[in-house]
């Protein structure tokens, strides 16, 4: 049927109910008016009619009426300024037919929420580029965490990779600044997270029995003295806030990271340093292309806030790349003690 539209559900929107996901995407689009599209079957997810308590998971279809042209255009989200959609092209660092990655600048929302009024979910028209369709965010970064970020260009992509990161077939790398040197130099970090409400809003506390399996990998690249020492972090699970909690945990919370590491995340003299300065920094990411499975390899050099710090401590970035810093050094078994 024409103007029917088939909306991919991404990972950042696993757990969301239905009806909160179409206010995100459809702000003006009324509830009650969501609630007979639902009750008369033209809204559904996976071919089947759904309620708008319904909590969306990963990969799930979810099938949009055909609206009339003029109130689908009064639904949608505004075109993003002129400015702002042409900075973010200049992100660009790969585009196919399938995928498209971009440089995620720190600071910068993924998806909007209490108090977001500026993030990527809402310029994403800027990237659709040749396609009538904006691509589709399939997972995503902390606020003031750079890097990588990777979205699908069709349906058929967002379907694919959502997959791909559900059974965890994408592999990661940070890169980061800590306070203090870890000892060992390099190992591991299994502390399960869990969620829970705080006076600064909800936050991630490691360890307890409710918690979920984590577990990340660190090298050590560098440090400077005993203050401050640069890390290769290698998530192997994707919990909320996982590096930051893991590294705070071990007593060596990412430089900048005030939420998680206090005062403790601050250097002397840093005292003044935003929160938008935080050390980390989403390096690289490896994943099986949705065409034809072939391992595709996306890099995103450091921002310039943490170029800054990496020359002030005199960490060479191209070491990075010959000391555990590209995903090919890194094993899945056997390179770390159990």
């Amino acid at each position: 049927m024409s103007g029917v539209e088939t909306v991919i559900v991404g990972e950042p929107e696993a757990g969301q109910r239905l009806d909160r996901w179409f206010k995100q995407r459809y702000p003006k689009l009324g509830h009650g008016r969501l609630e007979k599209l639902l009750r008369t079957g033209q809204v559904r997810v996976d071919g089947r009619r759904a309620k708008a308590g319904s909590r969306l998971e990963a990969g799930q279809a979810v099938r949009i009426p055909p609206l009339d042209m003029e109130r689908r255009a009064a639904l949608k989200r505004p075109e993003p300024p002129r400015e702002a959609a042409e900075a973010l092209r200049q992100r660009v660092l790969y585009k196919d037919d399938w995928v498209l990655a971009i440089d995620k600048p720190s600071g910068l929302a993924v998806q909007g929420g209490t108090g977001q009024h500026r993030h990527l979910d809402a310029l994403l028209g800027a990237l659709a580029f040749e396609l009538p369709e904006p691509p589709r965010l399939v997972h995503r970064l902390d606020k003031d965490t750079s890097g990588v970020l990777l979205l699908a260009r069709t349906v058929e992509a967002a379907r694919a990779l959502a997959a791909v990161f559900q059974g965890k077939a994408a592999r990661k790398l940070y890169w980061a600044a800590v306070a203090g040197v870890p000892k060992p130099a390099r190992g591991r970090i299994d502390l399960p997270l869990g969620k829970e409400a705080g006076r600064g809003g909800e936050k991630v506390r490691a360890g307890g029995s409710e918690g979920k399996a984590a577990l990340t990998l660190y090298q050590c690249v560098a440090r400077h003295g005993r203050e401050a020492a640069w890390l290769v972090l290698y998530p192997m699970t994707g919990r909320t806030h996982q590096l930051r909690v893991h590294c705070a945990a071990i007593g060596h919370p990412i430089l900048g990271d005030g939420k998680y590491g206090g005062r403790g995340a601050f250097l002397s003299g840093q005292g003044g340093q935003r929160p938008s300065d935080l050390q980390l920094h989403a390096r690289e990411i490896a994943f099986p292309h949705p065409l034809d499975g072939t391992t595709t390899r996306i890099t995103a050099p450091l921002p310039p806030h943490m170029e800054e710090l990496w020359a002030s401590m005199g960490f060479d970035a191209a070491l990075g790349d010959g000391a555990g810093g590209k995903l090919e050094d890194w094993a899945f078994s056997g390179q770390f003690p159990a």
